[in-house]
């Protein structure tokens, strides 16, 4: 009973050690995001007033306007193209338990250990060859590219723990593999999908070493790009790096708060398969 209760209170303190860990990044971004430049006092300490114009700073000399649509544009279509290639893609390699499938499956798993700086010269070639730098395209299909692997595999998981009899119902009724997928597969994939919604959102969202390079025009940049020019060799502007960084993450807070219980259910699930 009393080591119960010993191993209980350790769950606890990681658990509390792990939220402050989370949580004192967003205090410093909201503690300085909100302070005066000219307010010399401890970065850690809280202002006791609300200094807005550091946020007017973002959006004028930042572009965190320009930066937001720009970023809207790639991370949204590059997340619906994840969601639904990767769940198709998924769905014959759960269906098909073959030697052939588990090949696939496992270079998939493969691919997901790589690195992606480390193929970024012969990336950036390939992409000046095709007209792909400064395009939305081109950024979208890399993205693309290194985020599919964890939809594909996150995805088959979880519909393999579908039961097939739906599926021969559905066969037995007329469907085809297309409106089988469709119509009943993939509403079934609610919980998941916010998973892989989540987590290749933010990944999409907060990329900024593919964005560096091929997003070079000032046009196209996109919000970690604009954090990024608040910072030079000569010169530092914190405040106004914190408050873009403020209006970066909300967004992604509010579309969290929104999808966090399939985000739980979608992530158990697919860990118990």
């Amino acid at each position: 009973m009393e080591s119960s209760k010993r191993s209980n209170t350790w769950k606890y303190i990681l658990a509390f050690v792990i939220i402050v860990i989370h949580f004192v990044p967003i205090y410093m971004v909201l503690a300085i995001a909100f302070k005066s430049p000219y307010d010399h006092s401890s970065r850690w300490a809280f202002p006791g007033y609300v200094y807005l114009k550091n946020i007017h700073t973002a959006l004028e000399r930042g572009g965190m306007l320009l930066a937001l649509k720009n970023t809207v544009i790639i991370s949204g279509i590059s997340i619906l193209l994840i969601v639904v290639v990767g769940a198709m893609a998924a769905y014959p390699i759960a269906r098909n338990r073959n030697r052939m499938n588990n090949l696939v499956k496992g270079f998939i798993m493969g691919v997901m250990m790589i690195p992606p700086l480390s193929i970024l010269v012969p990336l950036y070639s390939f992409m000046a060859k095709v007209q792909g730098i400064n395009s939305y395209w081109g950024m979208i299909v890399t993205l693309l590219t290194f985020q599919l692997p964890t939809s594909i595999f996150l995805f088959s998981s979880f519909i393999s723990s579908i039961p097939i009899a739906l599926e021969e119902a559905a066969a037995i009724d007329g469907c085809g593999p297309f409106q089988t997928f469709f119509r009943i597969i993939m509403p079934q994939l609610k919980p998941v999908t916010a998973s892989v919604v989540i987590i290749t959102g933010v990944n999409c969202w907060n990329n900024y070493q593919f964005a560096l390079y091929l997003l070079q025009s000032p046009k196209i940049k996109t919000i970690t790009l604009a954090i990024a020019g608040f910072f030079s060799a000569d010169s530092a502007n914190v405040n106004g790096a914190a408050a873009a960084a403020f209006l970066g993450i909300l967004p992604v807070i509010v579309v969290f708060l929104f999808l966090q219980k399939y985000f739980i259910q979608g992530m158990v699930d697919s860990a118990i398969k």
